[in-house]
Protein backbone atom coordinates (compact mmCIF):
# COMPACT_ATOMS: atom_id res chain seq x y z
CA UNK A 1 0.00 0.00 0.00
CA UNK A 2 1.55 3.35 -1.32
CA UNK A 3 1.74 5.90 2.08
CA UNK A 4 0.60 9.03 2.13
CA UNK A 5 4.16 10.81 1.65
CA UNK A 6 4.75 14.43 0.78
CA UNK A 7 4.84 15.05 -2.68
CA UNK A 8 3.07 11.99 -3.58
CA UNK A 9 1.07 12.52 -7.23
CA UNK A 10 -2.68 11.83 -6.38
CA UNK A 11 -5.06 11.26 -9.64
CA UNK A 12 -9.16 11.50 -9.12
CA UNK A 13 -11.12 10.00 -12.43
CA UNK A 14 -14.16 11.61 -12.89
CA UNK A 15 -16.59 12.66 -15.84
CA UNK A 16 -15.91 16.25 -15.28
CA UNK A 17 -12.38 17.36 -14.17
CA UNK A 18 -11.94 18.96 -10.60
CA UNK A 19 -10.31 21.74 -10.03
CA UNK A 20 -11.36 22.50 -5.75
CA UNK A 21 -13.02 19.22 -4.58
CA UNK A 22 -16.71 19.84 -2.20
CA UNK A 23 -16.53 17.05 0.10
CA UNK A 24 -20.71 18.38 0.64
CA UNK A 25 -21.05 17.39 -3.02
CA UNK A 26 -19.27 13.60 -2.72
CA UNK A 27 -21.47 10.34 -2.27
CA UNK A 28 -21.91 9.14 1.37
CA UNK A 29 -22.05 5.71 1.16
CA UNK A 30 -18.74 4.81 -0.22
CA UNK A 31 -15.86 2.71 1.33
CA UNK A 32 -14.03 4.57 3.61
CA UNK A 33 -17.55 7.31 3.54
CA UNK A 34 -18.19 10.69 2.40
CA UNK A 35 -15.07 12.22 0.88
CA UNK A 36 -13.15 13.13 -2.30
CA UNK A 37 -11.53 9.59 -3.20
CA UNK A 38 -7.92 9.40 -4.68
CA UNK A 39 -5.24 6.86 -5.76
CA UNK A 40 -1.69 6.66 -6.93
CA UNK A 41 -2.48 4.56 -9.55
CA UNK A 42 -3.51 6.95 -13.32
CA UNK A 43 -4.36 3.79 -14.33
CA UNK A 44 -7.19 3.08 -11.97
CA UNK A 45 -7.88 6.74 -11.51
CA UNK A 46 -8.84 6.25 -15.99
CA UNK A 47 -10.84 3.23 -15.03
CA UNK A 48 -12.89 5.02 -12.68
CA UNK A 49 -13.02 8.16 -15.19
CA UNK A 50 -14.84 6.16 -17.76
CA UNK A 51 -17.08 4.18 -15.02
CA UNK A 52 -17.80 7.49 -13.96
CA UNK A 53 -18.74 8.98 -17.65
CA UNK A 54 -21.48 6.06 -17.30
CA UNK A 55 -22.57 6.62 -14.62
CA UNK A 56 -23.08 10.38 -15.14
CA UNK A 57 -24.94 9.47 -18.81
CA UNK A 58 -27.14 6.69 -16.65
CA UNK A 59 -28.57 9.85 -14.42
CA UNK A 60 -28.59 12.72 -17.18
CA UNK A 61 -25.76 14.66 -15.62
CA UNK A 62 -23.69 14.94 -18.87
CA UNK A 63 -25.32 14.15 -22.29
CA UNK A 64 -25.08 10.97 -24.20
CA UNK A 65 -23.16 12.41 -26.97
CA UNK A 66 -20.28 12.94 -23.97
CA UNK A 67 -17.48 10.54 -24.68
CA UNK A 68 -14.66 11.48 -22.34
CA UNK A 69 -14.15 11.48 -18.76
CA UNK A 70 -10.90 13.54 -16.81
CA UNK A 71 -8.08 12.87 -14.79
CA UNK A 72 -7.33 15.61 -12.52
CA UNK A 73 -4.30 15.62 -10.67
CA UNK A 74 -2.87 16.74 -7.20
CA UNK A 75 0.25 16.55 -5.43
CA UNK A 76 0.02 15.82 -1.56
CA UNK A 77 1.76 18.18 0.26
CA UNK A 78 2.86 17.16 4.79
CA UNK A 79 2.43 20.54 5.80
CA UNK A 80 1.24 22.61 7.75
CA UNK A 81 -1.40 21.28 10.76
CA UNK A 82 -1.01 17.53 11.00
CA UNK A 83 -3.60 15.17 9.56
CA UNK A 84 -5.20 12.19 11.73
CA UNK A 85 -4.71 9.21 9.15
CA UNK A 86 -5.82 5.68 9.37
CA UNK A 87 -4.27 3.40 6.91
CA UNK A 88 -5.48 -0.19 6.28
CA UNK A 89 -1.91 -2.03 4.64
CA UNK A 90 -3.92 -4.51 3.53
CA UNK A 91 -7.31 -5.94 2.66
CA UNK A 92 -7.59 -7.59 5.67
CA UNK A 93 -10.90 -8.47 7.96
CA UNK A 94 -10.55 -4.50 9.83
CA UNK A 95 -10.02 -3.15 6.50
CA UNK A 96 -13.64 -5.15 5.35
CA UNK A 97 -15.33 -4.39 8.69
CA UNK A 98 -14.41 -0.85 7.41
CA UNK A 99 -15.48 -0.76 4.13
CA UNK A 100 -18.76 -2.54 5.12
CA UNK A 101 -19.93 -0.37 8.11
CA UNK A 102 -19.81 2.78 5.43
CA UNK A 103 -21.38 0.58 2.95
CA UNK A 104 -24.15 -0.68 4.55
CA UNK A 105 -26.30 0.96 7.15
CA UNK A 106 -26.34 -0.42 11.24
CA UNK A 107 -23.26 -2.40 9.93
CA UNK A 108 -19.96 -2.54 12.33
CA UNK A 109 -21.15 0.58 14.08
CA UNK A 110 -18.22 0.99 16.44
CA UNK A 111 -16.22 0.92 13.15
CA UNK A 112 -18.03 3.55 12.15
CA UNK A 113 -18.01 5.52 15.38
CA UNK A 114 -14.18 5.25 15.56
CA UNK A 115 -13.31 6.77 11.70
CA UNK A 116 -14.92 9.86 12.45
CA UNK A 117 -11.74 11.21 14.10
CA UNK A 118 -9.82 10.83 10.97
CA UNK A 119 -9.09 13.71 8.26
CA UNK A 120 -7.91 10.91 5.41
CA UNK A 121 -8.25 7.13 5.69
CA UNK A 122 -6.36 5.02 3.23
CA UNK A 123 -6.31 1.57 1.79
CA UNK A 124 -7.12 -0.97 -0.81
CA UNK A 125 -10.05 -0.03 -3.61
CA UNK A 126 -13.22 -2.10 -3.14
CA UNK A 127 -13.85 -1.91 -6.95
CA UNK A 128 -16.58 -2.98 -9.61
CA UNK A 129 -14.65 -6.00 -9.94
CA UNK A 130 -14.74 -6.40 -6.02
CA UNK A 131 -17.89 -5.06 -5.39
CA UNK A 132 -20.43 -8.19 -6.10
CA UNK A 133 -18.31 -10.34 -3.28
CA UNK A 134 -18.95 -7.35 -0.95
CA UNK A 135 -22.47 -7.19 -1.67
CA UNK A 136 -22.80 -11.33 -1.30
CA UNK A 137 -20.75 -10.57 1.94
CA UNK A 138 -23.06 -8.07 3.44
CA UNK A 139 -26.33 -10.55 2.34
CA UNK A 140 -24.70 -13.13 4.77
CA UNK A 141 -23.88 -15.50 2.07
CA UNK A 142 -20.57 -16.52 3.33
CA UNK A 143 -22.24 -16.68 7.27
CA UNK A 144 -22.98 -14.72 9.55
CA UNK A 145 -21.79 -10.65 8.82
CA UNK A 146 -18.62 -10.50 10.92
CA UNK A 147 -17.83 -14.11 11.53
CA UNK A 148 -13.88 -15.60 10.62
CA UNK A 149 -15.46 -17.48 8.40
CA UNK A 150 -17.32 -15.10 6.42
CA UNK A 151 -14.56 -12.51 6.70
CA UNK A 152 -11.86 -15.22 5.35
CA UNK A 153 -14.17 -16.04 2.47
CA UNK A 154 -14.80 -13.14 1.06
CA UNK A 155 -11.12 -11.84 1.32
CA UNK A 156 -10.27 -14.60 0.35
CA UNK A 157 -12.39 -14.34 -3.00
CA UNK A 158 -11.62 -10.60 -3.26
CA UNK A 159 -7.89 -11.46 -4.38
CA UNK A 160 -6.43 -8.59 -2.44
CA UNK A 161 -3.20 -8.76 -3.77
CA UNK A 162 -4.36 -7.45 -7.07
CA UNK A 163 -6.32 -4.51 -5.55
CA UNK A 164 -5.01 -0.84 -5.83
CA UNK A 165 -5.02 1.86 -3.47
CA UNK A 166 -7.57 4.54 -2.19
CA UNK A 167 -7.54 7.71 -0.19
CA UNK A 168 -10.58 9.10 1.09
CA UNK A 169 -10.16 12.54 1.95
CA UNK A 170 -12.84 13.33 4.75
CA UNK A 171 -12.00 16.91 5.84
CA UNK A 172 -11.39 20.09 4.94
CA UNK A 173 -8.18 20.25 6.42
CA UNK A 174 -7.22 17.27 4.43
CA UNK A 175 -7.90 18.83 1.39
CA UNK A 176 -5.74 21.83 2.13
CA UNK A 177 -3.02 19.68 1.38
CA UNK A 178 -3.74 18.63 -2.15
CA UNK A 179 -2.46 21.26 -4.70
CA UNK A 180 -3.93 21.11 -7.98
CA UNK A 181 -1.90 20.47 -10.74
CA UNK A 182 -4.09 19.70 -14.13
CA UNK A 183 -6.36 17.67 -15.60
CA UNK A 184 -6.13 15.14 -19.17
CA UNK A 185 -9.55 14.18 -20.95
CA UNK A 186 -9.48 10.07 -21.11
Amino acid sequence: MQQLVDGLRLYHGSYTLVECPDIAKCAKFKDFGQGFYLTSSLEQARSFASFSLRKAKANGLVESGYKRGWVSSYLYHDQGEPLSILAFDEADEPWLHCVVAHRKEGAFSEVLAECTAFDVIAGKIANDATNATITTYMAGAFGPLGSSQADEICISLLLPERLTDQFCFRSEKALAHLAYEGGERV
